[in-house]
């Protein structure tokens, strides 16, 4: 998980090239591009706002929270829209407080949680993926 400016869908619609706001991202996808290139990784969000709908996201457990030294307030991860981009991109940014980019990883269990609610959603629905 890092800091990331984070590119809503709506915000790309509008013509914004940059999220408005740096937050909490999961990488749920990377691909190894041939002849040394960069990777490319998938992102999605995390979030105070809770999901109009509840297939949408996934609750982060307060423990996960405090472990990775995230805000006491509730938040989630949207599974429902991604951000593609080449590693490392140019939205990578600080966490407040430390000096790197990354606030660790999300315990495995969690992140399987994560993972299988973002395929059943794509299975079904797709997921709307905004290229950086």
């Amino acid at each position: 998980m890092f800091s990331y400016a984070y590119l809503w869908r709506h915000e790309a619609l509008q013509g914004r090239q940059e999220g408005r706001k740096d937050r909490p991202s999961v990488i749920i996808a990377a691909v190894e591009r041939k002849a040394g290139g960069p990777a490319v990784v998938t992102v999605v969000p995390i979030t105070h706002r809770a999901p109009n709908n509840a297939a949408t996201a996934v609750e982060m457990p307060q423990v996960v929270k405090e472990r990775l030294g995230l805000d006491l307030e509730r938040s989630w991860v949207m599974i429902d829209e991604a951000n593609q981009f080449a590693w490392p991109g140019y939205d990578l940014r600080k966490v407040p407080g430390r000096e790197g980019y990354d606030y660790g990883f999300l315990p495995p269990r969690f992140f399987e949680a994560v993972m299988s609610t973002a395929r059943a959603w794509l299975k079904r629905h797709g997921v709307i993926v905004t290229p950086r």
